[in-house]
């Protein structure tokens, strides 16, 4: 074997088929997703995210690589080392350039070494150590490893930090009343209730897949897109192309939901999703309708989920309020190597602070869990 290690200057840069073969089908991680980041600028120069993917060659062939990102700051990633920079700060160090592997503004688990072979595996791992030196970084971080990539990091002697989610199961529900039927009386009441209000008010949804959504319906999911943040006084991470570009570059994995008051659109939400998994993504509303939110971005896809026959429904980072909503807790967790001594046996002993406070956090979310009781 003659393997080659090399840093790129993207994912576009990489055969679509060729970086596709070293994946499971996640759409989240596939060429068409990654590639719309950085064609559509919403990556790249000016938005401190460098994409910089990790590519591990035997001859010509890839035979593993690594979504990897030079970080300029901490925006879009869900795992909070704010608190870790400014320490920098104050002792006049820089935390900023970082290496960053993760799925830009998309907090899902999911594989995070492409590759299956251990000492493949191994490798990218040491090279990350090396970038890091190398180009006299503060740091690297590993966001939202899958079981497999967990391990390998954990081998490796990396840091490990925890955190928790929601996931919806659908274990074979025939129905939403199905669904239901497993829900404590409060929240099954609760749901009853909110789906009537929106319903009495007016409003209609509609469920559009991929290769049906029109360039209409694009340009006004975006102007909710763009409220949201607006909303909160900032910036939209992705671009208009962005979503243009995964629009037809992957069609088969979008789900495009609207909301319609007078036959006018008012909101909508959009889904990624394959044969097991729907990603709850994106929303935003030009309206205010009370329990629309819920409607939208949790009943109306788990009715998808339902009629699709698909597992799970991740509904991404916070939001206790999905418990209500039949979702559970889960656990996620990061790596990150620091390769300041000092600030790495302080964060350690944070991280170690943390895990404990979150195994109670956790164990009360658990007890809140919304079905009822099978005794």
């Amino acid at each position: 074997m003659a393997l080659r290690l090399e840093v790129g200057d993207g994912v576009a840069q990489v055969p679509a088929q060729t970086w596709d073969a070293l994946l499971d089908g996640m759409p989240l991680l596939t060429h068409a997703f990654l590639s719309a980041l950085e064609t559509s600028k919403s990556v790249g120069g000016g938005t401190g995210w460098q994409p910089s993917p990790l590519l591990l060659y035997d001859d010509a062939q890839l035979i593993g690589a690594m979504p990897l990102y030079v970080k300029y700051h901490s925006y879009g990633e869900y795992v909070f080392d704010w608190a870790w920079a400014e320490a920098y700060e104050r002792n006049g160090l820089n935390y900023y350039p970082k290496l960053v592997s993760a799925i830009p503004f998309t907090p899902i688990t999911s594989t995070r070494l492409l590759t299956t072979d251990p000492e493949a595996k191994r490798l990218l791992i040491n090279a990350l150590l090396q970038i890091v030196q190398k180009n006299k970084m503060s740091s690297a971080h590993v966001l939202f490893p899958d079981d497999g990539s967990e391990k390998a990091f954990k081998e490796a002697g990396w840091m490990q930090r925890h955190g928790v989610q929601f996931r919806w199961h659908n274990p074979g529900y025939t129905s939403f009343e199905d669904f239901l039927g497993q829900l404590s009386h409060d929240k099954r009441k609760k749901i009853r209730q909110e789906r009537k209000k929106v319903e009495a008010s007016g409003v209609v949804c509609k469920s559009i897949k991929g290769s049906e959504i029109t360039a209409e319906q694009w340009d006004f999911f975006y102007q909710c897109y763009e409220n949201t943040y607006h909303e909160h006084r900032s910036t939209p991470y992705l671009t208009r192309d962005f979503f243009k570009n995964i629009g037809s570059s992957m069609p088969q994995h979008i789900l495009l939901i609207i909301a319609y008051l007078d036959g006018k659109p008012i909101a909508a939400a959009l889904n990624i999703y394959d044969q097991t998994t729907l990603y709850g993504r994106y929303w935003g509303a030009l309206q205010y309708v009370p329990n629309l939110h819920f409607e939208l971005c949790y009943y109306q896809a788990q009715e998808f989920c339902i009629a699709e026959r698909i597992v799970y429904f991740e509904g991404g980072a916070q939001g206790e309020h999905k418990l209500a909503r039949g979702f559970k807790a889960r656990s996620t967790c990061s790596f990150h190597l620091i390769a300041n001594p000092d600030f790495a046996s302080a964060i350690q002993d944070f991280v170690t602070q943390e895990s404990a406070g979150l195994v109670a956090y956790t164990n009360e979310l658990d007890e809140r869990a919304p079905f009822r009781s099978q005794s």
